[in-house]
């Protein structure tokens, strides 16, 4: 189970590419590519490029007239079915940082 204190990255066997607001993820080394919708392309850019999935969550919500429920809800969906794909990697918040001496 996912997390929400954990953080998103894209692995490097990952292509992204956007069309207009839409997005084509591409696995290179499956040759599988999962496209995305404006919300789900949103959702994507957030999760990549936040320190955690909450502090993407939190700013969906401010963007999105959504319930909260349901947007945690799809969101966990989302990451799901990304990490499945080999499209998205989620790891601690920590991994990646170097710690303060």
């Amino acid at each position: 189970m996912v997390s929400f204190t954990d953080r998103a990255a894209m692995p490097t066997h990952v292509l992204v590419r956007f069309l207009d607001r839409e997005s084509v993820l591409l696995n290179i080394e499956t040759e599988q590519y999962f496209g995305l919708d404006e919300t789900g392309t949103r959702m994507w850019q957030l999760l990549t490029g936040s320190p955690s999935i909450d502090d993407a969550y939190r700013e969906l919500l401010a963007e999105f007239d959504v319930e909260p429920e349901l947007l945690r809800t799809n969101l966990t969906d989302l990451l799901g079915q990304l990490v499945e794909n080999g499209l998205l990697q989620v790891l601690p918040a920590d991994v990646g940082k170097t710690a303060a001496l």
